[in-house]
Order: C-alpha cells, then sequence, then structure tokens
C-alpha cells in the first residue's frame, strides 16, 4: 500500500483532512445536511449560490436518512435501524479473484489503512450535503484479493435480512437484496472508499453500518449501505435502481448538471439546511475522475 507522502501525491490534500484537521472542522462547521435523503419540496427554484462547503450537522446526519431497507420515512430510519444486528459480521470477497477472502470487519480495520475525508455527496433527487467519513481505500482491498485480467467490474451486495430490515417486506416488488456496482477502474481510484465510520465514530446503523461504500463524484445511490458481499466480475452486474428503472437510474450515474433525471432538473441543488440553490458541479467538483471517461458520451448517462 502507498506510504501518506505518495498518497498526497495522488490525491489532492484538498480532499482529505489529517486527524487534527478532520476534528477542529468537524467541531466548528454545520449546514443541517445529511446521508442519502433528499430534502422534501425541493424543486429547481432560486438562482444558484456560491456558498462555501461546510461539514454536515451531525444531528441531521443521523436522523434524516434514505434507508429504504428500514423506512421510506426519513425521519423513521434511525428508529426502525436501533435494533439492527452488526455485529458479527463477515465481508465475502471473491469472483474473479486470485485469492479470495472473507473478512470479519476488525480484520479490515486491522489490516487497511483508515483514513478521514471530508467529501460532497449529491443526491439523485436534487439535495447535497457534506460527510465526514473514516474508512480504507476499495483500492487497497481489490490489490489484496488480486483481481485476474478478465477482471471489468465491482458488484456490491448489501444484506438480506427481512426479519430485522421491514422495507425487505413491505416493498415486496423490489429485487432485494440492494445491489450496486462500479467499473474495476472506478473501485480502484484513490477516491472510492469503504467507510467504517463518520465523525470519527463508527459507523451508524443507520448510515450503512458496518461498512458501506462511498464514491463521491456519482449519485447517492451508487454508495450501497451493509456490504457483505463483493464480487468481482467480467460482465456489469444488474443492480436495484437499474433494475427497477433503467431510464431514470444509470448504472454510471456521475453526477452531471447537464444530464437532467426524467422527472427533474439537475443543473442546481439544494444543500441541506440552506436557502438558496447552488449549482451542481460535473463529477461533483472532483474533475480528477474526468481521465476515467474519455471518449465516452456523457449526455447519454441514462
Amino acid at each position: 500500500m502507498a506510504n501518506q507522502q505518495e498518497r498526497d501525491q495522488i490525491t489532492p490534500k484538498a480532499l482529505y483532512l489529517n486527524r487534527r484537521q478532520f476534528l477542529k472542522q468537524a467541531a466548528v462547521f454545520g449546514a443541517g445536511l445529511t446521508l442519502a435523503a433528499c430534502m422534501p419540496g425541493a424543486a429547481p427554484g432560486s438562482a444558484p449560490t456560491s456558498i462555501p462547503d461546510e461539514i454536515t450537522e451531525k444531528s441531521e446526519a443521523l436522523n434524516f436518512n434514505n434507508y429504504y431497507e428500514f423506512s421510506l420515512s426519513k425521519r423513521s430510519v434511525a428508529k426502525n435501524a436501533k435494533d439492527f444486528s452488526t455485529d458479527p459480521w463477515q465481508v465475502e470477497v471473491g469472483g474473479l479473484v486470485a485469492n479470495p477472502v472473507t473478512f470479519t470487519i476488525p480484520d479490515l480495520l486491522e489490516r487497511f489503512e483508515i483514513l478521514e475525508r471530508v467529501y460532497r455527496m449529491r443526491c439523485v433527487e436534487g439535495y447535497s450535503m457534506v460527510l465526514p467519513w473514516s474508512g480504507f481505500l476499495l483500492k487497497d482491498l481489490l490489490e489484496e484479493v488480486q483481481p485476474l485480467p478478465e477482471a471489468k467490474f465491482v458488484a456490491f451486495e448489501s444484506v438480506l435480512r427481512p426479519e430485522e430490515m421491514p422495507g425487505q417486506v413491505s416493498l415486496r416488488d423490489y429485487p432485494w437484496p440492494y445491489r450496486e456496482g462500479l467499473r474495476l477502474d472506478e473501485a480502484m481510484h484513490e477516491l472510492t472508499l469503504m467507510a467504517t465510520g463518520m465523525y470519527s465514530e463508527p459507523l451508524s446503523k443507520q448510515n450503512g453500518a458496518p461498512l458501506r461504500v462511498v464514491v463521491p463524484w456519482k449519485y447517492g445511490f451508487k454508495s450501497p449501505k451493509a456490504i457483505q458481499r463483493i464480487t468481482i466480475t467480467a460482465d456489469q452486474p444488474p443492480t436495484l435502481w437499474n433494475t427497477l428503472a433503467p431510464q431514470e437510474y444509470g448504472f454510471l450515474a456521475n453526477v452531471n448538471p447537464a444530464v437532467d433525471h426524467p422527472r427533474w432538473s439537475q443543473a442546481t441543488e439544494l444543500r441541506l439546511g440552506e436557502s438558496e440553490r447552488r449549482a451542481t458541479l460535473l463529477f461533483n467538483g472532483y474533475d480528477e475522475v474526468a481521465s476515467l471517461y474519455e471518449g465516452i458520451d456523457l449526455s447519454l448517462e441514462y
């Protein structure tokens, strides 16, 4: 694995903070944002602004969540998830790899370097947030299992536990468990994080404990929670939202102000806790990923 000096050369320092900076900013900033959920009534309206990024208020991030496995009500997820069991937990990593492995959470925390990073997250439904994560690079895990030459994609599968997740019962037409996927080069990028914590604390159940993916240049639904299986494949894997509504939720799903969702504009976004909309940034502002999509017509993502 790369040492810290090498990481500083690969990933601009502005994209992550050391522990002291992380704790200072987490204590000082707050903008009333949250995780993978959307502000009700956030229809395109007022002109975009250039208000600087500020870290989400912790209480909002813990109590306003989009997690259909527990509830369609954002304010009910934390309550419904309180009895969800996350210990013990295993993550099976296999498929087209030389070294398939099943990890426990302590294995992962001991084996891989834990980083602290502050990322913007943009919901596909038109709101945004800024969250302080801790976790390890997915790249490091993939290098451990060694994808075979024919590997092209990484598939993620969340836990299937209807006895603890009422949404997996009430939303019976959904193809549970939640599945998502990335191209292998996207998964290997230095920005793709396997999150184990937020706000310098272990990840909460309502925010995806004990392990979730964070891909900051894509819409939030591309960052699945409660990961139990990672499979490296040659073919593009099926994903929940792309299976349910492929005309609305593409596989790439990069944040792109020029490509509207079929039912609303993506040109602007409303940061939870603010009153004015701001301009949506291509790739959510993470321009260093642009080289991954050379030769792809980004206007055809949906």
